[in-house]
């Protein structure tokens, strides 16, 4: 896997779930805070949005996609309505706006605005530096010619969600999957300035992510990564460090019990086959670094993760 499929699929946990809404007029509805990540698709009309922490609102047209990584609490609007006090004051929770105008009413087709809304579940505990670093909204806005595949999606999901062909149910979770990489792709490409489009872009630091990404179990060194990349030793240590903020070994270790973690969530693979795969020889070393690194043992770590206690 590439490093932005493994920063993603280290945080990413059940299915996505999206809602559409349909609605004319004045309103303005509210969004809770969420534990994962938000992310809203113009398919018609336009809309105000303000995240909670203050700022300008965000003027939202057809086309648009918006992705709020952190799950801020945010407030949607009617692009005629200011987003004052007063109107936030009146914003209606969001779980009441689209009971009152669900997808499937005689009326669904014909609001002036039409949007897709909806949440990624992320485990946030042990989030990939790439994924910590984007902002709190990342606002795509539609621009002919930018971000084709991003374009396509948006396109697809319309057609899904409008046409309900069969095979919708799993056409869509899969469309939603696509994308969340395409909002990041299209971010990573705009904020030249960011530390991990930086890195990505660096050819010795991508490298040599690459590599540690591609077998984390190996017996690397700073000396043989340093061979794989083709760089002196003292190059990939300043390259890779200054860029990354840490070592690459320091990098790798961290990297390991992160893996070990998603396992552990993920898989019912006993400690010993994970302690294999993430590069520890014995399931006392792995236990030994996790606790050091994340402050509880593999076994806890696996049962709170399940929704259950430990004795």
């Amino acid at each position: 896997m590439d490093i932005v499929s493994d920063a993603i699929a280290a945080v990413r946990i059940g299915r996505s779930s999206s809602n559409r809404m349909e609605i004319s007029g004045r309103w303005c509805t509210r969004l809770a805070p969420y534990d994962g990540a938000g992310f809203h698709v113009v398919l018609k009309g336009g809309c105000r949005l303000l995240p909670d922490g203050g700022g300008p609102a965000l003027l939202l047209g057809t086309g648009d996609a918006v992705l709020l990584p952190h799950g801020a609490g945010h407030v949607l609007a009617d692009r005629h309505t200011d987003i004052d006090a007063t109107a936030l004051e009146r914003a209606v929770p969001f779980e009441r706006r689209q009971e009152a105008s669900p997808p499937d009413s005689p009326a669904a087709g014909t609001g002036e605005v039409q949007m897709l809304c909806g949440k990624y579940r992320l485990d946030r505990t042990r989030m990939h530096p790439l994924m910590a670093e984007l902002p709190t909204v990342v606002h795509l806005p539609h621009q002919v010619g930018s971000h084709p595949a991003l374009r396509s999606a948006i396109d697809l999901l319309g057609r899904e969600l409008g046409e309900r062909q069969p095979g919708a149910c799993i056409a869509v979770p899969s469309l939603l999957d696509l994308l969340l990489v395409y909002m990041i792709r299209a971010w990573m490409a705009e904020d030249t300035t960011g530390t991990w489009p930086t890195v990505l872009g660096d050819p010795v630091a991508a490298a040599a992510l690459r590599a540690l990404h591609a077998d984390p179990a190996a017996a690397w060194t700073n000396d043989r990564l340093a061979a794989e990349v083709g760089v002196s030793r003292p190059t990939l240590a300043r390259r890779f460090t200054h860029l990354v903020g840490r070592p690459p070994m320091g990098y790798l270790t961290w990297w390991r019990l992160t893996l070990a973690a998603t396992l552990l969530r993920d898989t019912h693979d006993p400690l010993a086959a994970i302690a294999r795969r993430v590069g520890y020889g014995t399931p006392y070393a792995l236990s030994h670094a996790f606790n050091r690194e994340f402050g509880t043992t593999p076994g806890r770590y696996r049962v709170a993760c399940s929704g259950g206690s430990s004795v």
